[in-house]
């Protein structure tokens, strides 16, 4: 919830909002588990930059720079991708509960076999040639965003023996400013690899890891074409969504 502002750092008759901070939610940024954040982590205290005019201003966005079938993963190839057709949707909510409307929201996934489309995916699991794996969306006046794609496949990856990453796909949002861009990853329910995967045991709460679950939303399943996945985002507050960084804009102090 907000704080008061810092008045010394507000301009004068601007109300700057401050956030109460959650450091039980996201995860450290060195997490012994995962073993890349020992590459990654800032090495040196870190230094909170002070909410001013360019974070409680809106980001330059609108629905005329997001493409009418940008939502659709499924679309704009030659030919349907391969895998399960599901709908992912959901509502961003901000601390209060309130929906945050019209805000960008972005995805990317590896496809059916647990591919990327990228130079740096090379194991021996099959391309989609109609299937990128990448797209977005703008919230609507309710905050309700909705992606059509392809259940996406577990893929190994070197961290520790026989590692394997669950089905997740990611997910980047900006609040009201370009600098409140927040990055997360959405799971599906009953996955059978989360007891071996660093970054969901990374989370400190289990209450927490939770809300990084997606579930079946059946009336929300179209017959004989797509099932459905329901998925709110909250960004801020005890109800947070974990983050793969905090929420606050940190920068590393060198």
């Amino acid at each position: 919830m907000p704080t008061a502002p810092d008045a010394a750092s507000a301009p004068s008759g601007l109300y700057v909002p401050g956030y109460v901070r959650d450091h039980d939610t996201h995860p450290p940024l060195d997490h012994p588990g995962y073993r890349s954040t020992a590459l990654r982590h800032p090495r040196r205290p870190l230094t909170l930059l002070p909410h001013t005019l360019t974070e409680i201003t809106a980001p330059v966005l609108g629905e005329d720079r997001v493409g009418e079938h940008d939502h659709d993963l499924t679309r704009g190839h030659d030919g349907e991708p391969q895998g399960q057709r599901i709908i992912v949707h959901g509502q961003v909510r901000d601390s209060g509960g309130a929906a945050v409307p019209h805000t960008l929201v972005e995805v990317w996934q590896a496809n059916a076999a647990g591919r990327y489309r990228h130079t740096g995916d090379n194991w021996p699991a099959p391309l989609d040639p109609h299937f990128t794996g990448v797209g977005r969306a703008m919230t609507d006046a309710e905050g309700r965003y909705r992606f059509v794609t392809v259940r996406p496949g577990a893929y190994p990856w070197r961290n520790h023996r026989n590692a394997w990453r669950p089905a997740h796909i990611h997910f980047s949002l900006f609040g009201r400013a370009f600098t409140q861009r927040l990055v997360t990853q959405m799971y599906f329910p009953d996955d059978p690899l989360f007891f071996q995967d660093p970054m969901w045991n990374s989370v400190p709460d289990p209450r927490a890891r939770e809300r990084m679950l997606a579930r079946y939303d059946h009336d929300a399943t179209r017959p004989e074409w797509a099932l459905a996945y329901r998925w709110d985002i909250v960004l801020r507050g005890r109800e947070q969504t974990p983050f793969e960084s905090d929420e606050e804009i940190l920068e590393d102090d060198e």
